[in-house]
């Protein structure tokens, strides 16, 4: 079961005693943390405090010591792991390319070869319309704004539909309304009983929709509810230059 006491879909993470190295700079310290089934999990920190090496990590992208583990439910006839869909904080492309969106999709998700055209049975246009961009498959990816973009990398998380999602700042080039419909999905994508893992750098939105937190600073410092582990000391202390340990953190 799920924190909020639906089943879940999605897996329990491991992280146990996790060290990535580059160059002779570490990254990550003996991070060790679980992430339950079906919970959404938020990650926090400074700029340059593993965060999103942590989820390459997970991803198999970077190499590091320690393990790192998925648990996939049992029940359910489910044979081998489920689906796993990634949202970067952006995507890097020539803009001058005469790609439409639905081709952009149709890179992403889908097996056979793009140049055939996209395959509708996946349901581009449900996942567009889930990120208010519906009608939109046809406009050149490159003529999208940076909110817009943003939809299209989430509506990519939707084909097909994800039992864990790992999101990597997904709500930096969001307007409002953008935003508005990133809570939505959240809120769907819990009710599936999905697995996410967020980082993300507004603390604000942590604690409101985050079901637990992790403060990340080269070294894992707090792990718990958002709003006792938000508190300012705590979140002073993650931001501070110098990392310490999680029990010097909870000590503060």
């Amino acid at each position: 079961m799920g924190p909020s006491g639906r089943r879940a879909n999605g897996p329990a993470i491991l992280f146990d005693r996790v060290d990535l190295t580059l160059g002779r700079t570490a990254i990550l310290e003996q991070v060790s943390l679980a992430v339950a089934p079906g919970a959404v999990h938020a990650v926090v920190g400074p700029n340059g405090g593993g965060k999103s090496s942590l989820i390459r990590a997970l991803l198999g992208q970077a190499p590091h010591r320690g393990t790192i583990r998925l648990d996939w439910p049992g029940d359910g006839g489910r044979e081998g792991p489920g689906t796993i869909a990634y949202v970067p904080q952006a995507v890097e492309f020539d803009r001058g390319l005469p790609l439409t969106v639905e081709d952009f999709l149709a890179v992403l998700c889908q097996r056979r070869p793009a140049f055939l055209g996209p395959d509708r049975r996946l349901g581009y246009g449900e996942a567009l319309a889930r990120v208010g961009m519906a009608g939109k498959g046809r406009r050149r990816f490159g003529a999208l704004s940076g909110g817009e973009r943003q939809r299209v990398l989430l509506a990519q998380a939707l084909i097909p539909a994800p039992d864990l999602i790992v999101l990597d700042e997904p709500m930096t080039a969001l307007d409002e309304a953008g935003v508005a419909i990133f809570e939505t999905l959240l809120a769907e994508l819990t009710a599936a009983g999905t697995t996410i893992l967020w980082v993300e750098h507004d603390l604000a939105q942590v604690r409101r929709l985050a079901t637990r937190v992790s403060g990340l600073n080269r070294r894992l410092l707090f792990d718990g509810p958002p709003p006792e582990m938000l508190s300012p000391e705590r979140v002073l202390g993650l931001f501070s230059a110098a990392p310490r340990t999680m029990a010097g953190a909870l000590a503060s």
